[in-house]
């Protein structure tokens, strides 16, 4: 039992309550708390639903801001970032560092769950299971939940599927983990592909994640296809209620219609495609047409953070030039229960009763929330790039008065310095 008290303001999703009480039991939200167990002092506080990154990147927190990678073309950031990390070398060291720099980050900043979209699997990795373990063992040092994506970037079909089906099978059981599928995109991977890791997906009930209609895979898809990246992805059965499509920065009227229909949900990535010059993602117009909307920061290689809440202040200011204006609320709502309900996990992303207890409190006692009329909206509007001061996720404690609790800051940071020192990226 955790009962978290004090607080200036909870909100749970959907209701605010002020100087709400947060109980915690087994992990999950319960309805009243009981005499005698640990509190948590959240006074001064705003207790948020945890965030859930629904589109990352974690290898990707080992390569950021190269040279020649910045506000380039896709099709030019592809082969540079390939080049890095080929010249690192990709394994199950690399991915355990990197993905620890990137779920400590996560934490600190209010982000309870990530989903890990990995994508690059040297021959070396065998059937790339010791990889996910190794991101795995990374979230389960520090206390974070994990969605491990076995995704494919021209890799082969048949070792793709069978990877994924080793890792679904290995992960299994997991606490704190869900795995998924997901081809980076039709300009990577072709129709095989896309067949051989669905028929992964559904004898092991997972979901399915791919990046759709980016610069490079709408130019691809032209010029390989002669069509639109939405067009195959129905023509192979991946328009569908288990798929989530990342990114959507170049999209039609009538296809937000055509993905309503199809009952897919979507993640918006603008702290990535923004700055790189990819485009801006129509995600009010997706909301208006009923489609559940995330948010994810993807890699670090692009957005080079991963601090989620300082995307979702991103998302509600380039709104209005894609569509309407959107309130804070309904970002926040994006990137919680939203992105959530995009990795199929109602449970996450909410504070009611019977959720899961994962929550953030958020110190708003700082000059820079001084004035604010709306402390709620103030997390989006002033400071987004606050830390968190508690995290706590599965009802435990990770992250106290802005520190992770599981293991040091510095431990982290120092673990992949030394590594990349000794293995330069040469781009």
């Amino acid at each position: 039992m955790l009962t978290v008290r004090g607080a200036e303001l909870v909100w749970d999703g959907v209701d605010e309550v002020s100087g709400g009480v947060v109980a915690c039991s087994d992990g999950v939200v319960v309805e009243s708390p009981t005499d005698g167990g640990p509190e948590l002092d959240a006074s001064g506080c705003v207790v948020t639903p945890g965030l859930v990154n629904a589109h990352h990147h974690l290898l990707q927190t080992a390569f950021r801001t190269l040279p020649g990678t910045r506000g380039v073309p896709m099709r030019d950031w592809l082969p540079r970032m390939a080049s890095a990390y080929a010249a690192v070398g990709v394994d199950d060291e690399l991915a355990h560092a990197a993905s620890a720099a990137g779920l400590a980050e996560a934490l600190l900043c209010g982000v309870t769950t990530v989903a890990d979209h990995h994508l690059t699997w040297p021959a070396s990795t065998g059937d790339g299971v010791g990889i996910a373990r190794a991101v795995v063992a990374a979230a389960a040092g520090l206390g974070a939940r994990i969605v491990f994506v076995r995704g494919s970037a021209r890799d082969d079909p048949e070792t793709a599927a069978a990877s994924a089906d080793a890792i679904a099978t290995a992960l299994a059981g997991e606490p704190h983990v869900q795995v998924a599928v997901g081809p980076a995109g039709v300009h990577s991977d072709g129709s095989e592909t896309f067949a051989l890791l669905g028929e992964v997906a559904a004898r092991h009930g997972l979901r399915r994640r791919t990046q759709a209609n980016e610069q490079v895979d709408v130019e691809v898809a032209r010029q390989r296809h002669g069509r639109r990246p939405l067009d195959l992805l129905d023509e192979w059965g991946w328009l569908a209620p288990d798929v989530t499509l990342a990114h959507l920065c170049d999209v039609t009227p009538a296809e937000i219609a055509r993905i309503a229909r199809a009952g897919v949900s979507v993640t918006h990535a603008p702290g990535c495609d923004l700055p790189m010059g990819w485009g801006i993602a129509p995600m009010a117009a997706f909301t208006d047409a009923g489609v559940a909307v995330g948010l994810g920061t993807s890699g670090g290689g692009s957005n080079d953070a991963g601090h989620l809440l300082a995307d979702a202040r991103l998302a509600m200011q380039v709104a209005p030039l894609v569509g309407r204006p959107v309130a804070a609320r309904e970002v926040l709502t994006w990137a919680t229960a939203g992105s959530a309900d995009g990795l199929g996990r109602p449970e996450l992303g909410r504070l009611t009763v019977g959720s899961a207890a994962d929550l953030v409190c958020w110190d708003v006692t700082g000059v820079a929330d001084a004035g604010v009329a709306d402390p709620l909206a103030g997390l989006l509007w002033a400071s987004p790039g606050r830390r968190a001061k508690h995290v706590v996720v599965g009802g435990e404690v990770v992250v106290r008065d802005g520190e992770l609790v599981r293991r040091p800051e510095g431990e982290v940071v120092d673990a992949l310095r030394a590594l990349l020192r000794i293995r330069p990226a040469d781009t």
